[in-house]
């Protein structure tokens, strides 16, 4: 292994974590057959395959971007002015390069169109596997040594298919008390119920995970068995945007250990990890220091994923291309132990099958064409992109109304440093609600998006309506003024009552709106909550 001087272990026996479903799988009694596809000269008239000859596509090719498109120098970055494109119309050239899949290789092991297009193994295309296994083996570093990589169709397929493997109807997933709601919404008709765990400006605490788990009456959850899975998103925590460190991650891994839980770790938005954000007036130019091995220093820059301290193999790792490639190619993959392998391959052979050909042979193919330092030169620039839209979006709040710093001593946001935002008074405007908090977020340290909560402590109608509804009641203000919002309270793992008193939220994107369509929403969202507290 690249980065250890003696062996690793191999992963610990966690067969007992087995769904009765995923106990239950065999191998299919096509795709068993597929193991002796290689023997040379063998003539096979078993599977239904239809005839490469009549795939109607002789090729498959595209024009995509050289890896180093995007500059390394935040401020030179040609998103930051778009504006100035816009107005001159002299936008940089997209340099560009060719990739190109033929119907038949030309030699044993490259990329072909007869075979991605083709009924395959669950485990996808061997160039693709090979490129994943060592990009983990550089970049994630597990810290045992028979770990196994395998392909999926994105990491909304990935979760459905761990919790299958993992969880029997009854069983509660362990998540942070704000999370991913398509998640909440694939185990809930598996009958497997949501266990809120406590969170700080971290995301999951590992105290709140530790007390929860020894404290764990089953009884008094219905007769729900202490959990026995935890389910997190720990680099631009979705909805939050926290960002977890090596510490806290040895924390909780810890406690795992000690509970035997298994983690799933949804890990979509690892690279797109931007630093803490500086305000505008205490910015200064960043200058590039190149060092002696990029690759390895900007790996060794980032938080570590789980499977870092994951010495038993009870990491269920799922990565995604949807946020360094393209959401449509639907392919990602997972990092696991042998066994948990096995059993998610023998689901994806009866669900899947493998993931989209086209999808496959296309991301493949520019993997291999940008090759491994490529890809990483592409990832160092991709996150300072989405780091300078974070920082303009960001600025934009600071024009529209007074922000001033502060601590959080408590709730989600603990030891955080939070930005709260109160009306600017205008010219002979009495407006009671100026000088108060009126919303406030943690500027996100990864990922897409700010979570914003909604300070309704003194709106007069929050006794009569709650905290839900009047958060749709701004929502909907804010979406009849022409931008939206995502709802906060899709993202909560704990039931909100109807009549709730406390702050509402709003997950808000900055990854995909233009420069100035970011600034616009800024300007709405003002005029919008200034006319929604106008009573107070």
């Amino acid at each position: 292994m690249m980065f250890s001087e003696k062996p690793l272990p191999d992963a610990v026996d966690l067969r007992h974590h087995l769904s009765e479903l995923a106990k239950a799988r065999s191998v299919s009694p096509l795709k068993g057959l597929q193991k002796y596809m290689d023997k040379p000269g063998l003539i096979s008239l078993a599977g239904g395959l239809p005839s490469p000859q009549y795939f109607p596509f002789h090729s498959l090719g595209a024009e995509v971007l050289v890896e180093d498109q995007f500059p390394l120098n935040p401020s030179s970055h040609p998103s930051s002015l778009s504006w100035f494109w816009k107005l001159f119309g002299s936008k940089p050239a997209e340099r560009t390069t060719s990739v190109s899949v033929p119907k038949f290789a030309d030699k044993t092991g490259d990329i072909d169109l007869a075979t991605a297009l083709q009924y395959s193994m669950a485990k996808g295309l061997q160039p693709l596997q090979d490129f994943i296994k060592k990009f983990v083996e550089n970049v994630y570093q597990p810290a045992y040594g028979n770990y196994v990589t395998l392909i999926h169709a994105g990491n909304t397929d990935g979760v459905n298919k761990s919790i299958m493997t993992l969880c029997n109807p009854g069983d509660g997933v362990l998540m942070s008390e704000w999370t991913y709601p398509s998640t909440m919404a694939t185990i809930k008709p598996l009958g497997v119920d949501v266990v809120p765990v406590g969170m700080d400006g971290q995301g999951m605490s590992a105290i709140a995970l530790e007390q929860l788990l020894a404290e764990w009456d089953v009884e008094a959850h219905g007769g729900m068995a202490r959990p026995r899975v935890m389910y997190t998103v720990p680099i631009g925590q979705n909805p939050t945007g926290a960002t977890m460190g090596a510490q806290r991650k040895k924390e909780i891994y810890a406690v795992c250990v000690k509970y035997d839980v298994v983690i799933i770790e949804d890990d979509p938005y690892y690279f797109l990890q931007q630093g803490e954000y500086v305000p505008k007036a205490e910015r200064v130019e960043e200058d590039v220091v190149v060092h002696k091995d990029e690759e390895k220093h900007f790996v060794a820059s980032l938080a570590p994923s789980f499977l870092k301290f994951d010495y038993q193999g009870r990491v269920i790792r799922l990565e995604t291309f949807s946020k360094t490639i393209a959401p449509g190619s639907r392919l990602g993959f997972f990092t696991c132990n042998p066994m948990f392998a096995e059993r998610l391959e023998r689901q994806g052979e009866t669900s899947t099958q493998a993931p989209c050909g086209f999808g496959q042979s296309m991301v493949a193919s520019l993997l291999l064409q940008w090759q491994y330092p490529g890809y990483i030169r592409w990832l160092r620039a991709l996150r300072l992109q989405y780091k300078a839209r974070r920082d303009f979006f960001i600025d934009c709040f600071d024009e529209q109304f007074s922000m001033r710093r502060s601590i959080a001593a408590s709730g989600a946001h603990t030891g955080a440093v939070v930005y709260e935002g109160s009306l600017k008074p205008l010219r002979g405007e009495k407006f009671a609600a100026s000088g108060k908090t009126l919303f406030s977020f943690i500027p996100p340290s990864s990922g897409m998006f700010i979570w914003m909560q909604l300070h309704f402590d003194d709106h007069p109608e929050l006794a009569t309506l709650g905290t839900k509804e009047l958060e749709m009641k701004l929502w909907t203000a804010l979406a009849e003024a022409g931008v939206m919002f995502g709802p906060g309270a899709m993202f909560s793992s704990v039931n909100i009552a109807e009549d709730a008193g406390g702050p509402g939220h709003f997950r808000i994107s900055f990854s995909n709106a233009e420069y100035d369509e970011l600034k616009k929403s800024v300007e709405i969202f003002q005029t919008v909550i200034r006319k929604f507290f106008k009573d107070l």
